[in-house]
């Protein structure tokens, strides 16, 4: 039986994936360097800031301005507090789960504190959430899943059950010994994603949060709870 939910945050809790790759090409193209969101889609979805910056710099084949990651920061802030959403039935299901869960992200604290204030999800995850600054070594390494388990009580790989929407975060909770769901639910999701994370392991794909409740790890308790 499943006693931990990890969730990812973007793409997964908040829908926030295009937004951030429009404002990365924007930031870009103030530096002289195109990129379609597409291309920024594919390319940098599930990754840290510093991979970020290195995947960008090994596409452009240039080392990004200094100030690149200062600027970009100041234009996600703008975007996120008057554009984000969150995920279509997020606050209702957790709201609604009977068991712990918690918040595992490549982002750093400070853009998710930012993040869940400006959607109100904020009371729903106070508490539990994990960052790629928490540990040395971000996803696809299985440190964070590994960590959020063991600081939120201790709870063994195989009854965790993570929900992710990225190839790098599938990755990762596969390499933690954990079940994962592809959440393909997000505005960015491109044709032919869902067959992607499935194989690289991921135990099922769902589209919307209303197929939740119908997980064979949930006991009839927590399927109840949630709505089925």
């Amino acid at each position: 039986m499943i006693e931990l939910v990890i969730f990812d945050c973007d793409g997964v809790l908040v829908d926030s994936e295009i937004l951030a790759c429009e404002v990365i090409c924007q930031t870009l193209d103030d530096s002289g360097l195109a990129m379609s969101v597409d291309v920024a889609l594919a390319a940098l979805v599930g990754l840290d800031a510093t991979a970020g910056r290195r995947k960008l710099e090994a596409i452009h084949g240039v080392s990004l301005p200094a100030d690149f990651e200062a600027s970009l920061a100041e234009r996600l802030d703008r975007a996120f507090t008057t554009q984000l959403k969150p995920i279509a039935g997020v606050a209702e299901l957790l709201r609604a789960l009977d068991r712990p869960y918690c918040v595992a992200s490549n982002s750093g604290h400070e853009r998710l504190r930012s993040t869940f204030s400006a959607t109100g999800l904020a009371p729903l995850v106070q508490g539990r959430v994990f960052s790629a600054d928490d540990v040395a070594r971000g996803k696809p390494a299985p440190d964070l899943f590994l960590h959020a388990a063991k600081t939120m009580g201790g709870f063994p790989p195989e009854r965790c059950l993570v929900v992710e929407d990225s190839v790098t975060g599938v990755t990762a909770a596969r390499a933690a010994g954990m079940r994962v769901i592809g959440f393909c639910g997000g505005g960015h999701i491109l044709p032919g994603h869902d067959q992607r994370l499935l194989s690289l392991g991921a135990d099922c794909v769902l589209t919307g949060y209303d197929q939740f409740a119908y997980l064979p790890w949930l006991d009839g308790r927590a399927a109840a709870a949630i709505g089925a």
